[in-house]
């Protein structure tokens, strides 16, 4: 429990006489112990108490595994299967054991892209958007685009048409949005009169 040096004993960081080492050890051996998991030396009255606190594995709150305390933070931050993570593609919230079929249905939902007017899926979004434009850039440098765009200046020109913004996504997600509350609105209102009718009859 002390360890000795020549003149004076440590214990606990601190430097005990050579001379009060005896009723320092009567006094270690009577009341406190060493914890057979981390060694630090513990009052015998709450050794329980220190094992609970600090070495006891303890459940995760959302998912109920039991781990060490010590990677319970890291547990729930990224290896719970029942944290909360975001839809790459919709930002809708949901736990991480579902995101990977979410994504599957969510990422092959199209979008219409704003530079060529096509359908495009969204997990293909980013590549497609980076080659497009790059593929639009080519083409506006070139001297027979300008010439063409020239010409079609020139020409009587026809109804345009307007391509979509490119925050469609959005406004299908405001719109899911303000449909799920109509319905809960109105769900918790048939509820609430049900629940009225029920306390007349």
């Amino acid at each position: 429990m002390c360890r000795g040096l020549t003149l004076s004993y440590v214990s606990s960081d601190r430097a005990i006489p050579s001379r009060n080492i005896d009723l320092h050890f009567a006094h270690c051996s009577r009341n406190l112990e060493r914890c057979k998991v981390c060694g630090d030396m513990v009052p015998k009255k709450h050794a329980e108490e220190h094992y609970l606190n600090t070495h006891a594995p303890v459940a995760c709150s959302l998912c109920s595994e039991t781990m060490e305390r010590e990677i319970l933070a890291i547990h729930k931050g990224e290896n719970c299967p029942q944290r909360i993570v975001t839809c790459d593609f919709c930002e809708f919230p949901l736990p991480a054991i579902d995101l990977a079929e979410h994504q599957e249905v969510c990422g092959n939902r199209t979008e219409l892209c704003s530079l060529c007017n096509r359908y495009i899926r969204l997990r293909e979004r980013y590549n497609h958007e980076t080659r497009c434009s790059a593929v639009l850039d080519n083409i506006v440098g070139t001297s027979r685009d300008v010439r063409a765009a020239e010409r079609e200046q020139e020409a009587p020109r026809g109804p345009r048409r307007q391509p979509l913004p490119q925050d469609v996504s959005r406004r299908r997600i405001i719109f899911t949005i303000a449909i799920t509350g109509i319905a809960v609105l109105l769900g918790s209102l048939f509820f609430q009169r049900k629940t009225e009718n029920s306390q007349v009859h």
